[in-house]
Order: structure tokens, then C-alpha cells, then sequence
């Protein structure tokens, strides 16, 4: 999109991206989301949802810092990862829904605040001693590249990447659920030489890092094709 597609402060022939999303529980979340917003209160609206979402991301940094002094900390944190899915994942359906979308100011909004939500979570990880520093801010690290290929990708090609293969933040939630009930009876592993987290940490750190070449060096060969040089 160039320069003279500006005209004031609006944007002319804005164009959707194509939505990406085929993780394993795509299919019924988006079911689910749908009857959720049909039947959520007209005095709620979109914007409502994103402070929640954002709030309740923060929150979970929060409580896993907490979770340092009492491991009943790791309950309230899963109750805020579902408050975080609930308006994260209700505000854009809800908004598709009722014809009510605003995708310029939604899509930069959202995913802002996206950002400043894992820097919290993983900050909140980092200091609950459930997980070390080094992989808090190499989860954080590579979060924050994929987003950027994410973001790049839908703007070069037309593509937004809601999920990596079969794997998307829904996914990690459910993910994050299961590690917080297993801390309490696990917490290391390995003969206890290990954080539970730490392992599963490394483990998505790998699983990131190939995320991140895979689609980098295919949107590279893709892009080099389209704009071949005659």
C-alpha cells in the first residue's frame, strides 16, 4: 500500500488479509465464539473485550509472580488465562457479528497489546521461579519474532498467520493450564534436576525456532518469485 492511497487521515482500498487459522481446536472454538457473541449483551462491545483480555494477560503475569510466595497463585493464574481466551479470541467474533468491524484499528490495537501482554506473562514466569529468566526471555524473544513475521507476511502477502501448523495461542493456553496443575505435584523432572517449565520452556523454544525458519525462508522464496527481477 503506497503513500497515495492516503488521502487525510483515512485510508482508500483498504485490504482485508486472508485469515489463517488451522490449529487443532480452530474449528470448535470458532463455534463456540459465535454462540457467545450472539447471545453477549449489546451494552458490551468489542473494545470491552480487548481491555479484558489485555487486563487478564497482565493479570496472569501477575499471579505467576505471586505464585512465587503461594502456590495457590497458579489457580488464580488459570482463572485469568480464561478470562484472557474470553476476550481475546470474543472481541474480533464479536465484532464480525454484529457488522460492527473496524480492522485498521483493530488488528494494530489487539496485537499491541498482545505484545505488552507476554512481556508481562513471561515476566511474571521469569520471577515465579517456576521458570528460569534465560527461558522466559527466550520464549519472549521468539514470540515477539514470529508476531513480527506474522505481521509482515500480512502485509506483503496478504496473509495473516493466526496459527503455526497446528499450534496457536488457544493451544498455549491450554498448554499453560495443564503445566500449572501439574506444578503441584511436580514442579522438577529429570530426578528432579530440572524445572517442569524450564523443560517444556526449551522444548517450545525448538518448536518456535523451526516455526519461525520454516515460514521466514518460505515467504522469502515466495516473495523472491512473485517480484522476480526481468
Amino acid at each position: 500500500m503506497t503513500i497515495q492511497s492516503l488521502v487525510g487521515s483515512k485510508m482508500v482500498g483498504f485490504k482485508h488479509a486472508q485469515r489463517v487459522q488451522a490449529s487443532v481446536l480452530a474449528r470448535p472454538e470458532k463455534r463456540a465464539l459465535v454462540w457467545l457473541a450472539e447471545r453477549t449483551p449489546n451494552c458490551i462491545h468489542s473494545d470491552h473485550l480487548t481491555i479484558l483480555g489485555f487486563a487478564a494477560q497482565v493479570a496472569t503475569g501477575i499471579t505467576y509472580a505471586l505464585a512465587r510466595f503461594n502456590q495457590l497463585w497458579l489457580l488464580a493464574a488459570m482463572g485469568a488465562l480464561a478470562l484472557n481466551w474470553l476476550g481475546d479470541s470474543l472481541d474480533g467474533t464479536l465484532a464480525r457479528v454484529r457488522h460492527r468491524e473496524r480492522p485498521r484499528y483493530g488488528f494494530y490495537v489487539d496485537h499491541m497489546l498482545d505484545s505488552i501482554g507476554a512481556v508481562a506473562l513471561l515476566g511474571g514466569l521469569a520471577w515465579s521461579g517456576y521458570m528460569s529468566a534465560a527461558i522466559a526471555v527466550g520464549l519472549l524473544v521468539l514470540f515477539l519474532l514470529l508476531s513480527i513475521q506474522s505481521y509482515l507476511a500480512t502485509y506483503t502477502l496478504g496473509e495473516f498467520r493466526m496459527s503455526f501448523w497446528t499450534f496457536g495461542p488457544t493451544e498455549l493456553r491450554v498448554l499453560l493450564v495443564a503445566g500449572n496443575l501439574a506444578l503441584f505435584r511436580w514442579a522438577y523432572v529429570l530426578d528432579m534436576h530440572f524445572r517442569l517449565f524450564d523443560v517444556g520452556g526449551a522444548i517450545a523454544i525448538v518448536g518456535m525456532a523451526t516455526m519461525l525458519t520454516f515460514f521466514t525462508a518460505r515467504n522469502i522464496v515466495r516473495l523472491y518469485r512473485e517480484e522476480r527481477l526481468q
